[in-house]
């Protein structure tokens, strides 16, 4: 019995580098779990589209599809676009069983991203008791998202970092540079900002102006096409679809 399709379903941006990054990032799924079918779409701004793919994989004779969101945390797009979108695909294209997956966080594999791509931005384990973090996301106005966001902040501050705050691109405050300059009034050493952003784009670029203009120590990348993801895209998709209880097979 052949697997379901795994659609990762990307917001998309008028940059570049945002479906350069998602594709690099479907490519490491693919590469991590040999024949399961990856296909990557949009919601806006990039193609394919997310129905102009559905209807290929119908076309082809595809059985059932997950329907992954890139997506950190459950606001807008999640909880409204996309349900809309594959609501309407499932009307148009009733052979095909689409389940929806779970959105990507919270979950300790992000936070394990995090932590490389603070690595490599320079930050030692023998910093972290001396650095405050701020925890940087788009942002959204959805209390849901925000609270999250500020739960991640708070467990992250156990992991031995001095101080963490959150920050926001857009939608919420503070903003990046407000966070940077609240912990240094604290009297925190160094600063370091992690964007919890999956690729980059306007919003990253929001976060990283900012990092710049407060004067922050290190900033770190997106989290893009790193393993810690790969594996997490993987483990929503086995949880979508295995029914809760049943047994999962290779």
């Amino acid at each position: 019995m052949s697997h379901p399709v795994l659609l990762v379903i990307a917001h998309g941006s008028r940059d570049p580098r945002h479906a350069a990054t998602v594709h690099a990032l479907t490519g490491r799924v693919r590469a991590q779990r040999p024949g399961l079918r990856v296909e990557t779409a949009f919601l806006e701004f990039n193609a394919p589209s997310v129905p102009r793919v559905l209807e290929r994989l119908a076309a082809e004779g595809a059985a059932e599809v997950v329907a992954l969101p890139l997506l950190l945390t459950r606001a807008f797009h999640a909880k409204t676009d996309i349900p809309s979108v594959l609501r309407e695909a499932r009307a148009r294209l009733p052979r095909l069983h689409i389940r929806q997956a779970d959105v990507l966080g919270p979950s300790p594999l992000l936070n394990a991203t995090l932590g490389r791509r603070l690595r490599e931005a320079g930050v030692r384990p023998g910093d972290i008791p001396r650095t405050g973090l701020v925890l940087a996301s788009a942002g959204s106005s959805d209390p849901e998202a925000i609270a999250v966001i500020a739960e991640i902040a708070r467990e992250l501050r156990h992991t031995g970092w001095c101080a963490v705050r959150p920050a926001f691109a857009s939608a919420s405050l503070p903003r990046t540079e407000d966070a940077v300059r609240a912990l240094r009034a604290a009297g925190v050493e160094r600063v370091a900002v992690a964007p919890y952003v999956i690729a980059p784009g306007r919003l990253p670029d929001i976060i990283a102006v900012g990092a710049e203009a407060a004067g922050a120590d290190v900033l770190a990348d997106v989290l893009g096409p790193a393993p810690e993801l790969a594996r997490l895209l993987l483990d929503r998709y086995d949880e979508a679809r295995v029914p809760v209880g049943a047994s999962l097979s290779a």
